[in-house]
Order: C-alpha cells, then structure tokens, then sequence
C-alpha cells in the first residue's frame, strides 16, 4: 500500500498536487467502506464475505473455462436462404423458387424435424444426409414446388454441400482474436452449439476457428444427443473442460432462453452478445442479464476490476 507523507514543499505546485493525490486516495476508500457496510448489513456468513472480495476484483482469474455459442456469436450466415436454394435450381435448369415461400416452408418443416427428430435425428440413429435431405424435401413442398426424384436430388445435393462449406457464413471479425486471448490467459475454450457434427469437422476449420488454436473442445448437440436449452448439454461442457465447478466457467452466447438462463441455471457465470440490437436487449438487461454489443466489449469486461455477473 502506497503511504503519503503531506508536508510543505519549496514547489508549492508539486504540494497542491500530492494534496489532490491524497485526496482523490481518500474519496476512494471512503467509497469502499460505504460499499463493504452496505454489504456487511446482509450478510452473516462466510458466503457473503466471499462476495465481498469477489466484487471489487476481475472475474477472469476466478475462471478456469470460458464456453462461447456458435451462431450467432462466433459467426453470422451471409445472404438469404433462397440464395442457395435459387442457385441449387439453376444449377439443373430451373428457375428460383420465391425466396419468401422457401423461406416460410424452411421455417416450418425445420422446427417440425427438430420436433419430431431432434438433435438431428440422434436418437432416431438416423443419419445426418436423410435428415436433411426430409427438412429440405418438406420445404419446398411447403412452398408449393414439386421436383421428379432425379431433380430433387441434384438439387437437395447442391444444397447440401454448400451448408456443408464455408460458403454461407462469415466469423465476425472480433472472434478468432477473442477466443486466442481467452485460450492466452490459460482458460479452456469450449463451444457449446445446437449443431450437427459438420460444425465441428467441416465448417468451422473452413472458417479458421481451429481445435488446438481457437478452441479445446466442441458439445455439439447432433453429436450429444442434447440441445439447448437443457442444462445438460452445459454440464457435459463442465465435464469436457476437466470437471470443473460451474462457478470456474462463464458462458456467452446470443439467446436468454438458450444461452443465458440454462447456463446460470446450473450455478455457471454467463452474459449475452446484442450483435443485432434486438428490441429484446433492453428486456434482458431489466432481468439482470450482462448485455454486451461483441466480443470486444467482453474482453474489456472480463478484464475489468469491477464486473457485473
């Protein structure tokens, strides 16, 4: 602790100025023992202290895993739907079905495979190509189109492989240096992502976010037979991380119902990414959530001395 010694000086500048460091000091720790009584008056066991402590110092070296959703965290999809599905038609010959009604018809039949079968069919054992190639099938049924077996299968290929591929998504530009400082500091970066196995061996390699250099380990929910938003699927990333306590290891992701609440559910730190400012932010700030606009901002705050969890 630095110790101050007021006297007079020849420099009457220099004095003033050992003055105002002294008093700047002072106001600073008056602030502190106002803070430390407030809590003391709701406080009577050693929990409470330990709050003490923690809240006037980082949260990063009380982390041992720092686990990060996918999309829409780490990477962004670039186009539209009917981009891919227009150019999967006019690589046999046909023309573009509407971009709104293919659009739609994703809309259901996705949300009516991941009913049906979820995690991609895991427990069905069915296999990742016949999932897709129904979600798709029922997709342009919805919107109204119709192809012959030989068409629809050209065209369910094309399609395929281009989600399959880098093609349709970009990495944020704040991730790769994101998760590399994360991975610097000697914390475990784990991905924990409502995908199949292609995230994990095609996709994200394509995009440069590497196991061994971005990230230790993936819980993918195609692979796990769970998706978010069960809590389970974050303690299988407790466990891949060394099976560690879930107050070592803070979570980022974009969705509160996904993300933020199952991941605090099982004592984990977490705080959400407004990427797009959604009109929901403000909602999940009123509930108490960290609501930061990239990954940026999440560094500063995880270094920051006085965070909120």
């Amino acid at each position: 602790m630095t110790s101050y010694i007021i006297y007079p000086s020849q420099n009457s500048e220099d004095f003033l100025e050992r003055v105002k460091e002294f008093s700047s000091l002072l106001h600073q720790l008056l602030s502190l023992i106002k803070v430390v009584e407030t809590l003391l008056t709701n406080i009577s066991d050693t929990k409470g202290l330990y709050f003490i402590i923690c809240a006037t110092m980082s949260i990063l070296p009380r982390l041992r895993c720092i686990t990060v959703d996918v999309t829409g965290t780490l990477i962004a999809y670039k186009g539209e739907l009917g981009d891919y599905y227009c150019m999967a038609a006019k690589s046999v010959g046909l023309p573009c079905p509407d971009y709104k009604r293919v659009h739609e018809g994703f809309k259901f039949a996705y949300k009516d495979m991941a009913t049906k079968y979820p995690c991609f069919g895991f427990d069905a054992k069915m296999s990742n190509i016949v999932w897709w190639k129904t979600c798709v099938r029922d997709s342009f049924l919805r919107a109204g189109y119709e192809y012959d077996e030989e068409t629809f299968e050209k065209i369910f290929r094309r399609i395929y492989a281009s989600f399959g591929s880098s093609a349709p998504y970009s990495v944020f530009p704040d991730s790769q240096p994101f998760l590399r400082w994360v991975r610097s500091k000697g914390l475990k970066v784990g991905l924990v992502s409502n995908a199949e196995y292609r995230y994990q061996d095609v996709i994200l390699p394509s995009l440069g976010l590497n196991e061994g250099s971005e990230w230790d380990f993936g819980v993918f929910s195609g692979l796990e037979g769970v998706e978010k938003p069960n809590p389970r699927i974050y303690e299988i990333a407790l466990e891949r991380a060394g099976n560690i306590a879930p107050q070592e290891a803070l979570h980022i992701g974009d969705s509160i119902r996904k993300d933020y609440e199952p991941a605090k559910s099982i004592g984990m730190h977490a705080l959400l990414l407004d990427r797009f400012e959604t009109p929901d932010a403000e909602n999940w700030r009123k509930s108490g959530a960290v609501v930061l606009p990239d990954l940026v901002a999440a560094q500063e705050w995880l270094s920051s001395e006085k965070p909120t969890s």
